[in-house]
């Protein structure tokens, strides 16, 4: 006789929501958070009067495919389906939680430089990470691109982050009815999107939305005086008709994207949240604001020791190099550097220092872990495996070369214990070494 899986029922706020039942986790996905017309304010989602099925992925929002990344990361989206309406979030938590039990929360913004991913991407789920530590997991799905981070012509700006701000909300409200503790809600984000939590500490509401935050290779390095490129980008929009069809749209945000190629490093990344448009305070005021802050947000931030490495692998300018044996391989090994000190690891380091400074308690991390037969190194996303996804979903990339997953995964085990104690208590020993993997240490 074998036992038929119950069917998760969760009664929140937002409405009866029916999940699914997945091993040692349940799942509720793609649950709407909000509404946007195309360009237009999001709007939260009322409470539903029929039960919300949530057993689908959250759907992407539409983006550019960037061949350079897919060689590397292979059909991330085979899963997933592309939609404008894309304003949903999923939520994964432990399937022996007890009823009276109130557990940290864990919000995933993913990266993608503004203009590529999706929360529910299978090298995200975050099953192992919930199971282990028993956390409740949050991925939100959100607007990008020329849909979520420009802004022209009465268009606002920072649509995407004020998507963010939304599915927050939604959490506030709702999480509870999962075992989520609204209280201990800690944002985590890798690249433009721990960049995005980063700005998202500037906005007044930020302390009563989450209490800490993890920060993972945030190109803080690329975020401010963007204003020349942001112009020549809106210019490069023109008239776009209301009636204009998502490819269309597209279209126009390769445009978007060739008229910032000029404009040096911070080309890397075109889009991004603009200051001095809601939600966001002046550019003169960001200091003063993250200065203020500090005292309520706990911070953990880093990033890995050749972050750069990663778009040194994919890029032809680069590649061309390396057919230099002895100069290019070292012109190379200079730009990255150079680069992911100057983008990445230096602004993370002033950021803790900073936050440290202000009242705050902040703890930075740097990766070293260099995975065998792997022409990445400690890049870019090689942190993440550690975290999320499994041997399966990471089996598809070269990232990890010929690393033994077991020997991965047991080094993962320890980040994961804490990352999770961050969440749950937001401190960490003054100084933790997982050797040949990972350095942490207080600011």
């Amino acid at each position: 006789m074998h036992n038929t899986p119950i069917t998760p029922q969760f009664t929140a706020q937002a409405g009866t929501i029916i999940g699914r039942a997945d091993g040692p986790v349940l799942r509720a996905t793609g649950i709407r958070y909000a509404r946007a017309a195309r360009f237009g304010l999001p709007e939260p989602e009322p409470t539903a009067t029929k039960p919300i099925h949530a057993t689908a992925p959250a759907p992407a929002c539409p983006q550019l495919a960037d061949p350079r990344v897919d060689q590397v990361m292979g059909d991330l989206f085979a899963a997933l389906s592309f939609d404008e309406d894309c304003l949903r979030l999923s939520i994964t938590l432990p399937a022996d939680r007890q009823p009276d039990e109130l557990l940290p929360v864990i919000v995933w913004v993913h990266g993608g430089s503004y203009v590529s991913g999706a929360g529910d991407l299978a090298i995200y789920d975050p099953a192992t990470w919930v199971a282990e530590q028993r956390v409740v997991f949050v991925a939100v799905t959100y607007r990008l691109g020329l849909f979520g981070f420009l802004g022209s012509g009465g268009t606002p700006a920072n649509l995407g982050l004020l998507d963010m701000l939304e599915a927050l909300r939604w959490v506030q409200r709702n999480i509870s009815a999962f075992g989520g503790d609204p209280t201990l809600v800690t944002m985590f984000g890798h690249s433009s999107g721990a960049d995005a939590i980063a700005q998202l500490m500037l906005v007044p509401e930020a302390t009563h939305l989450f209490r800490r935050v993890m920060l993972h290779s945030a190109p803080l390095g690329l975020t401010r005086n963007r204003q020349r490129m942001l112009r020549a980008m809106s210019r490069a929009i023109g008239p776009l008709p209301s009636t204009a069809s998502t490819d269309e749209v597209l279209a126009r945000e390769n445009a978007v994207i060739k008229a910032a190629r000029w404009q040096g490093l911070k080309s890397g990344m075109p889009f991004g949240p603009q200051y001095g448009a809601a939600p966001l305070p002046p550019e003169t005021a960001i200091d003063a604001t993250w200065t203020a802050v500090a005292p309520h947000i706990d911070v953990l931030i880093g990033a890995t020791a050749e972050e750069t490495r990663f778009f040194a692998v994919i890029d032809p300018t680069f590649n061309w190099l390396q057919r230099f044996p002895l100069a290019g391989s070292h012109l190379v090994n200079l730009l990255t550097r150079v680069t992911s000190r100057r983008i990445y690891l230096g602004p993370a380091q002033a950021f803790a220092e900073h936050q440290a400074r202000a009242g705050g308690r902040a703890w930075r991390f740097v990766l070293t872990y260099q995975p065998p037969g792997s022409p990445f190194g400690a890049a870019h996303v090689v942190d993440l495996p550690l975290l999320l996804g499994n041997q399966a979903s990471w089996a598809a990339t070269p990232l990890l070369g010929e690393a033994n997953w077991e020997e991965f995964d047991a080094a993962g085990r320890q980040v994961r214990q804490l990352w999770a104690d961050f969440a749950r208590t937001g401190t960490l020993p003054a100084q933790v070494v997982i050797p040949g993997v990972l350095e942490v240490q207080k600011a």
